[in-house]
């Protein structure tokens, strides 16, 4: 059985050379000398490539892709600006079915020579979050309530093990760092969901979420 992400590449490959063979049997039929035929469709065919260089790019670039195997169909990938889903490896593009459903069409001479994330690749991926509390409130009872939260939700791998760490003094607040593992699928899931725990959480525990804000002092001069 192919690879899904072959079928379209090869179904492309295959119906060019197909076409190619019927007009060279059709004019080999007509009588057509094929020596000099093919001498000139091999100039026809250098000044076409060096016409469509980009054209000809984006084909390695889809032959590279294809053996190297970066992403596959079904793989969530992040390049060129763009986060999706891939959908289709054609001949010379390469399809990304966004979250909020967009096609996005992206060369693959361009693709194969860019930097690239692949979200799906490893079994694994880690959640950061910072959160913070506000200066007077209790640090070590915000930890505890972090790590509860981590500890019931079944999703969070046991390990590596959940981290939960005081991060910095900011200006207007005490901020905490938490990492935590879980399965690839429900990394988002988790994220999301963990956000709203510690919110409602913290206000029943009476641990405020701070906000930016300035002291102002004035001084008034003794007016004689």
């Amino acid at each position: 059985q192919l690879d899904a992400s072959l079928k379209p590449f090869l179904k492309g490959m295959v119906n060019i050379l197909l076409k190619v063979l019927l007009i060279i049997s059709v004019l080999s039929m007509l009588g057509v000398e094929m020596t000099s035929f093919i001498a000139l469709l091999g100039a026809a065919g250098l000044a076409i490539g060096m016409a469509l260089s980009g054209t000809l790019q984006n084909f390695a670039g889809g032959i590279i892709l294809l053996l190297f195997k970066p992403f596959k169909i079904g793989d969530v990938v992040e390049t060129s600006g763009y986060t999706g889903t891939v959908s289709e490896i054609q001949l010379f593009n390469t399809v990304l079915k966004t979250f909020d459903n967009k096609t996005i069409i992206i060369p693959n001479g361009g693709l194969a020579n860019s930097s690239m994330t692949n979200f799906t690749t490893e079994p694994t991926r880690r959640v950061d979050w910072k959160f913070s509390i506000a200066y007077g409130d209790d640090a070590d009872k915000a930890m505890q309530v972090m790590t509860k939260l981590c500890d019931d939700d079944e999703r969070i791998l046991k390990e590596p093990p959940t981290f939960v760490a005081l991060s910095a003094l900011a200006d207007s607040s005490v901020d905490f760092v938490v990492r935590a593992w879980v399965k690839s699928p429900d990394y988002w899931a988790v994220f999301f969901d963990m956000n709203a725990k510690i919110y409602k959480t913290f206000q029943i525990e009476g641990l405020d979420v701070p906000f930016p804000q300035m002291d102002v002092h004035i001084h008034q001069k003794n007016q004689e």
